[in-house]
């Protein structure tokens, strides 16, 4: 493995510590104040400067992701909520909604809420705040390279109602900062079920400032909505008071072998102490044959200073109107769908 400026195999590493978890690996914890009582997190650092938090009973979704110790993703200001206190009416999903490198919109449901074929939708669907099951958190050598697996299974089911089962798994080596993430959505029932899903990453300061670079790889940004400015897409600034949301949706996306690729790149990062700033950027890179959508929600408000970056297989317009579109995505009895993201941070 490269590690630390130099190759190192796994005896040599061995020789050097005492446990492994000294230089990088896996920690479980739980939280034990106010809503976040009893929440437990997943730590995977990789010792090479990324560490990041995975929440088993929010989806197994990232909480705070770090480079250096610096965040580069958004707390929202709930915290690690219990999904305990989840409310899926109407927009309640704002209220217990953690923010985090990662939150899953879905399995059935994603977007503004509504009603479709009789059933009441709340915002972003129940994803997010589904505890997994079958657990496990293991790093394991694989010749001189070590790797780092988080993974488990996230149900969302009801009795005379959908089915769909989400098998999840996270991967990370030791001295690499890039994560790979690997969702496999099956419908267990016996019925047709309808299947929703956006990976709805979060970025924010430090990685956000004015000084922060956008690349998208879309030949075009359409705004959601006609209050939207057409240009702006592509840059961001200092937090604004009163700012009200740009959503754009990202069309006619450019790949390559089949994915896309976007980046946000901060030329000024700060590091620790007086080490000063080096260029951080992090590039997702999904496939558009399974996430053939992307959306930007561009929010520099004043103590809500994120950026999303939205990967999904439909737009966040609520599923009565993906139906409509014929955008909406059926899911028959035994038929599953596999999504890879690749999440890459590299420093200049």
């Amino acid at each position: 493995m490269q590690l630390y400026g130099r190759s190192w195999t796994r005896r040599e590493i061995e020789a050097r510590v005492g446990r492994l978890e000294q230089i990088g690996g896996i920690r479980r914890f739980r939280l034990t104040d106010g809503l976040e009582e009893g929440v437990e997190q997943i730590q995977v650092s990789t010792g090479a400067g990324l560490t990041y938090y995975i929440s088993p009973q929010r989806c197994l979704d990232i909480s705070l992701a770090q480079f250096g110790g610096v965040p580069f993703s958004w707390q929202g200001p709930n915290g690690d909520v219990h999904p305990a206190y989840y409310d899926p009416r109407g927009l309640e999903w704002l209220r217990t909604a953690a923010g985090g490198l990662l939150m899953t919109c879905g399995l059935t449901q994603m977007g503004v809420p509504g009603v479709d074929a009789g059933q009441e939708l709340g915002l972003h669907g129940r994803a997010h705040h589904l505890p997994a099951r079958q657990v496990v958190a293991e790093g394991r050598w694989k010749g001189d390279e070590y790797e780092i697996r988080v993974a488990g299974i996230v149900e969302e089911a009801s009795i005379f109602g959908d089915k769909l089962r989400l098998t999840r798994e996270w991967r990370s080596w030791l001295g690499e900062n890039r994560i790979i993430l690997h969702d496999v959505v099956e419908n267990i029932g016996f019925a047709p079920a309808p299947h929703m899903i956006l990976y709805h990453f979060n970025l924010g300061f430090p990685m956000m400032t004015e000084e922060t670079q956008l690349r998208y790889p879309s030949r075009r940004a359409v705004p959601r909505t006609p209050a939207v400015p057409a240009e702006g897409h592509d840059r961001y600034q200092p937090p604004t008071p009163g700012f009200s949301e740009h959503v754009y949706y990202h069309e006619d996306l450019i790949t390559q072998n089949g994915k896309a690729t976007a980046v946000v790149e901060n030329p000024h990062f700060p590091l620790p102490g007086s080490a000063g700033t080096c260029s951080l950027a992090l590039a997702i890179t999904f496939d558009t044959a399974v996430l053939p959508l992307l959306v930007e929600w561009k929010m520099p408000g004043c103590g809500e200073y994120v950026l999303g970056v939205e990967p999904g297989n439909a737009y966040p317009d609520g599923r009565a109107r993906e139906r409509e579109s014929g955008r909406l995505v059926i899911l028959e009895p035994g038929q599953s769908v596999s999504y890879e993201i690749e999440l890459a941070l590299t420093q200049h």
